[in-house]
């Protein structure tokens, strides 16, 4: 789980020069071209696992990757319409869906300490980012986008430890370009960048956060269950909140270190009872 906490450390930062490259440059074409990286990045690294990937993993693959575009396309278009603080929280949400949705889809047991867990993280993220506000129909994208998230972890709980995560991670890389690429076009925003922290951004986010992050995401997965993931993810949030305040002198506040401690206690007190499902699981037949 160390390279999973390190992958959230990367998501957590890249919060902050994609903050200032969306504030030049249009979001759905730095998300376009952002991806375009990622999978330029993975495709020497991915074409010989995709040769020999079946039919059913590219379907799970292509799957994964609608999954991952419909929760970044969601998450923008509701955050245009609600406030920064609420999609922060309900975004977090895929903290409590993610266990849900793999137990009715995959019967995967949720232990009681798990649970609990996935209460802290909630009670962290409320305290982090306050109280749900906005517009009702942002909202409701941002909630969207939570689903979708945890549709994602949880489809990678069944399909990462069957197929090559090279592979995987490509094909969720290049259906989110695709995607990104078509709205952006439609927009008529799509064209090449030219401000350096532009594509010291879209670097960072294209090859470290994406390419390189979702491997070892996808690689993790193959290993341990979906609520285990989802837990271990919300981790984006404190180390967001805490890169803003070393590197834009944001104020965090003493409920908003409060809950960046509660949300790491519920995965301390989780991890425990994770394992033991996980090695429960590696015993039960397929």
């Amino acid at each position: 789980m160390p390279a999973l906490v390190a992958v959230t450390a990367v998501w957590g930062y890249t919060f902050v020069p994609v903050q200032k490259a969306v504030a030049i440059y249009p979001l759905f074409a730095f998300l376009a071209v952002r991806f375009a990286i990622s999978t330029l990045a993975l495709a020497p690294f991915a074409l010989r696992p995709l040769r020999e990937l079946p039919r059913a993993g590219v379907l799970a693959g292509a799957g994964a990757g609608s999954l991952l575009a419909a929760a970044y396309a969601l998450q923008t278009a509701g955050l245009d319409r609600t406030t920064v603080a609420s999609t922060g929280f309900i975004t977090g949400l895929y903290v409590v869906f993610t266990p849900l949705i793999a137990l009715a889809l995959f019967r995967t047991p949720v232990a009681a300490a798990v649970w609990a867990g996935v209460v802290l993280s909630v009670l962290g993220l409320l305290l982090l980012n306050g109280a749900p506000g906005g517009s009702a129909a942002g909202n409701a994208l941002v909630l969207g986008n939570a689903l979708a998230q945890a549709c994602q972890i949880a489809s990678m709980e069944r399909f990462a430890p069957r197929y090559d995560p090279r592979a995987l991670t490509f094909l969720q890389m290049a259906v989110s370009c695709l995607a990104f690429t078509a709205i952006a076009l439609a927009q008529g925003d799509l064209s090449v960048p030219r401000d350096g922290a532009v594509w010291y951004a879209l670097v960072v986010t294209g090859v470290f956060a994406g390419a390189l992050g979702y491997l070892v995401a996808t690689s993790v997965q193959s290993r341990t269950t979906a609520a285990r993931a989802a837990l271990v993810f919300t981790l984006e949030a404190p180390f967001a909140a805490f890169f803003g305040v070393v590197l834009l002198s944001e104020q965090l506040g003493l409920a908003g270190w409060l809950g960046c401690g509660i949300m790491l206690a519920g995965i301390l007190l989780a991890e425990p009872a994770a394992a033991s499902t996980l090695r429960r699981l590696a015993r039960r037949p397929a």
